[in-house]
């Protein structure tokens, strides 16, 4: 699925068996908001997950986690935040995986898809990609440039806090709308001047493009930018479903011991996903590995809450949001003892606030 359209991807989604946005509905009645989660996974219990550049089902299969659960997940692969939002909207999937910005735009769209895990990675989870020629070494720089905008997902607060950081503001670049699985042919193309990118688009422009003048800016350019925070929301009518609600706990669950097993085992995740999925070089995939840093999972606690504020906070001063929303209301706190128990056992840990782009 990965070089087809989102649209074509949430087709096929959509076309599965109805059984599975209803199964274990009849059977447990339904669940409320703030009722215990569900332990046993019951027999047929299956759930559809939205990954993204097929990262999550490489790893959950590589890590010989995917084989450990009793429920049945079938993937489909999105590449933005706004494709996953349309996939929730039609029902067609029941989690995903995303930065921290589509779960605010569900939010601002009355979708109901609470945020349900957390994954900390080195607050440098997008670089700041330039074009050949385009004569950029400073976030100042950026003055009167083009620069690909992607509302809805994570690059947009990255831009708005890029433009801050300059002492700049919309009005002095030209932001270009774009979708996010259009921001690499878009810097290759030099429709625009610079564009942020996450791995493995970043780490491919550059091999690609470095020979021809493509660059990235520096670290110590971009630092504060990103918050380097990784969610896992779910849709709330497959949390009131008790079957469903019981296999979201248990991905949730092996999902913490697979990224722990990527701190441990990362040779072996360069080789499974870096190489044999997106086929570039163990030499990309190590500086993959350096720009993620190693996973924590942050707990779903107040502390979570006010860094998730901040970023609702940016983006409705920016004029990017109808309503100054409330981050407490989206988080599902429930789920905070599932990823306890498996950091503990798989030895990650748990950092309240590891900084950044706040």
């Amino acid at each position: 699925m990965f070089n087809r359209s989102p649209r074509a991807v949430l087709a096929l989604v959509l076309a599965l068996p109805l059984v599975l946005t209803g199964c274990g509905g009849d059977e447990g009645g339904e669940l409320a908001a703030d009722a215990p989660l569900p332990t046993a996974v019951p027999a047929g219990a299956e759930i559809v997950f939205g990954d993204q550049n097929e990262q999550d089902q490489v790893l959950m299969r590589a890590s010989g986690e995917l084989g450990r659960m009793k429920a049945k997940v079938k993937y489909a692969n999105f590449l933005g935040g706004p494709s996953i939002l349309e996939a929730f909207r039609g029902d067609a999937i029941d989690l995903a995986v995303v930065a921290d910005t589509p779960p605010i735009q569900a939010q601002a769209a009355g979708v109901d898809v609470p945020i349900i895990a957390a994954r900390q990675e080195r607050p440098f989870d997008y670089h700041l990609a330039i074009a050949p020629g385009a004569n950029i070494r400073t976030l100042r720089d950026l003055k009167g440039k083009k620069i690909a905008y992607g509302e809805g997902t994570g690059r947009q607060p990255y831009i708005l806090r890029a433009l801050k950081k300059a002492g700049l503001t919309k009005k002095d670049v030209t932001l270009v709308p774009l979708k996010a699985a259009d921001f690499p042919d878009a810097i290759r193309n030099r429709q625009v001047d610079a564009a942020p990118l996450n791995e493995p688009h970043y780490t491919r422009y550059i091999t690609e493009y470095r020979s021809r003048g493509g660059t990235g800016l520096p670290e110590s350019e971009t630092a504060g930018l990103a918050t380097g925070l990784w969610y896992l929301y779910a849709r709330r009518e497959a949390l009131r479903d008790p079957a469903k609600a019981a296999a979201i706990a248990e991905y949730v669950r092996h999902w913490v011991r697979a990224q722990a097993w990527v701190n441990k085992n990362p040779d072996a995740w360069i080789d499974a996903y870096v190489v044999k999925n997106q086929k570039l070089s163990p030499a990309d995939g190590q500086a993959m590995i350096r720009s993620q840093g190693t996973f924590t999972f942050p707990k779903l606690d107040q502390a979570l809450i006010a860094r998730q504020q901040r970023t609702i906070d940016l983006l409705f001063e920016a004029g990017d949001l109808p309503k100054r929303l409330q981050a407490k209301e989206a988080i599902d706190t429930r789920f905070d003892p599932v990823i306890q128990e498996a950091a503990a056992s798989a030895g990650a840990g748990r950092t309240p606030d590891a900084g950044g782009g706040s």
